[in-house]
């Protein structure tokens, strides 16, 4: 017994004097894409805590060894227009995403989860739909704050929505501000931004961020661009006066002193498909001006929105619920359907009324109505035996929602060509959601599963409009450094440790419209904060998402 004690303290104090592990995880002999967009590498990543610590030869072992032979090494993927902001509150694990190489989620188009006065809480709470939560925050850097708290996998970021601080003044109707008013939705902006907002984003084809005009939204953007922040638009048109809405974002970018980016870049309507050549142009003129604007895009034909980008604006003046009485009355509801053939209509009014088979209905609130998801306005239309205009105004009644559709609008040819811009980052314009539970009561569009697999698939690897590592630059550092993030975006030492690593002969999307809900492939691990949060494909659980912040985090004037 004397002889084995002995023995078992020599072995203690063998173990005691052996070395630490120099890392607590190094992933092994991957092929790197630093997010340069330079020649990639053969090599090692280090990490240490939360940090990357080395890059390239890495001889000291890892407590944790990852094998990263024949895969691509990136920095993890950054998502530049996601609707993740109640997705997350149901499900933390983000798993759409991180089964594509997201690390970071950026919300706030146009609407954001705060500031919010006690009126927009109590409406809030009533207009949702199949997620439901308790709003316990107030103010942007709030929410986010409850979210990190309560355990996501990815990253969180926003931008203040322009129309969250108009309704917060104003409400929902088509009025303007009062020098005072105005004074107020500045305040608002410098305290998101001192919060940590990113800047301001808008979403001015859409009542009633619609009834903002360019002035109103060059003086709330100077305050954001105060504090280093940017402004991002889905833009006031994206059809028969698309030139006409970036020469307005382009205003507003140079007359605040802000950056700005065109959301999900594109040409609505087949009329205005040959626009792209001009839309190009008008960026790329800016940018020779010495003017930092850029774009993002998502990588489908097909965008996804609601029924009211198909109505006209004065009908949804003061929100969905006079939306709803308004055209219950047969005299309103005629002049509206009326204007939906007139020169007035939106490139979506016309698919509504000419090609309603290219309408494909998404999500309704009422479950009286959830049978005719997946279903094409055409189809609900004829087995009604009303026009499709008429339809869908009774299904905005029945439901007294939006309702979710996706409209097939968009030139394949044009998204291929957008994929190759060197301005062009990536975003879902979608929550990220798994196949289960409360998502499947409501179908999404394809992009809330593939849009990232589906450029490195897709596009890179079989069409070739960009090289992967260009891909991985568009995906990473671009937005970072857009969003003006330090130390995320690239594979540097020092940065924090959000990494993707997949498998660049295989990554695809597989989610289709007829089948949305499915995973892409091709992503083997993915690292959050220096935790592995997708491990050989599965997720492992693990919750270690933070709020990333601003640059005016702190030091934005009160």
């Amino acid at each position: 017994m004397r002889r084995f004690l002995a023995g078992f303290a020599a072995a203690v104090l063998l173990a005691s004097a052996a070395p630490k592990p120099a890392y607590d995880v190094v992933i092994r002999g991957g092929t790197i894409y630093d997010g340069s967009g330079g020649t990639p590498f053969a090599g090692d990543v280090a990490i240490r805590g939360d940090e990357i610590v080395a890059v390239g030869k890495v001889s000291e072992r890892g407590a944790r060894e990852v094998d990263a032979k024949g895969l691509a090494v990136a920095p993890g993927f950054i998502n530049m227009l996601s609707w993740s902001n109640e997705s997350l509150i149901a499900d933390g694990r983000s798993q759409g995403d991180i089964r594509q190489g997201v690390t970071l989620e950026v919300m706030g188009e146009g609407k954001s989860m705060g500031p919010l006065s006690p009126a927009m809480k109590e409406l809030a709470v009533k207009r949702q739909g199949d997620i439901k939560y308790p709003i316990q925050w107030t103010t942007l850097g709030e929410y986010l704050s409850w979210l990190q708290k309560r355990g996501i996998s990815t990253n969180v970021a926003s931008f203040v929505g322009a129309t969250t601080v108009r309704v917060h003044e104003l409400g929902e109707g088509d009025v303007d501000p009062s020098p005072e008013q105005l004074q107020r939705m500045r305040a608002l902006v410098r305290q998101a931004m001192n919060e940590g907002a990113m800047g301001v984003g808008s979403s001015l084809i859409y009542a009633p961020a619609s009834f903002a005009e360019t002035p109103e939204l060059i003086a709330i953007t100077a305050e954001a661009a105060k504090c280093g922040g940017m402004y991002i638009s889905h833009m006031r048109d994206e059809g028969p006066r698309l030139l006409e809405a970036i020469d307005e974002l382009i205003e507003i970018s140079e007359k605040s002193g802000a950056p700005a980016e065109i959301y999900h870049f594109k040409q609505s309507g087949r009329a205005n498909w040959g626009k792209i050549d001009a839309a190009i142009a008008r960026v790329e003129a800016a940018r020779k001006r010495g003017l930092r604007i850029t774009a993002d895009m998502y990588t489908y034909a097909a965008s996804s929105t609601g029924l009211d980008a198909a109505f006209p604006l004065w009908i949804q003046d003061g929100g969905i619920e006079a939306w709803v009485a308004r055209l219950k009355d047969p005299a309103t509801r005629a002049k509206a359907l009326a204007e939906m053939h007139g020169p007035k209509a939106t490139e979506n009014a016309a698919l509504v009324v000419d090609e309603p088979d290219k309408v494909l209905l998404l999500a309704f609130k009422t479950e009286a109505l959830k049978p005719l998801t997946g279903k094409t306005l055409g189809e609900v239309a004829r087995a009604r035996g009303k026009s499709p205009e008429e339809t869908a105004a009774e299904l905005i009644v029945e439901d007294g929602t939006r309702i979710q559709v996706a409209y097939f609008g968009m030139d394949e040819a044009n998204v291929a060509r957008a994929t190759a811009l060197p301005w062009m980052s990536f975003g879902s314009d979608a929550s990220s959601q798994a196949p289960e539970g409360v998502f499947l009561k409501s179908s999404t569009h394809p992009r809330a599963y593939g849009n990232f697999a589906r450029l490195l698939g897709k596009y890179v690897r079989e069409e070739k409009t960009a090289s992967l590592a260009d891909a991985v630059r568009r995906l990473s550092s671009l937005p970072a450094t857009n969003l003006g993030l330090k130390d995320r975006g690239a594979l540097k030492v020092g940065y924090r440790a959000d990494l993707a690593i997949f498998d660049p002969a295989t990554i695809a999307d597989r989610a289709t419209f007829a089948n949305p809900q499915v995973y892409a492939v091709g992503m083997r691990h993915v690292f959050v904060n220096g935790v592995q949060v997708l491990k050989d494909g599965e997720h492992t659980g693990a919750t270690p998402g933070r709020a990333v912040w601003g640059p005016g985090k702190g030091k934005c004037p009160a």
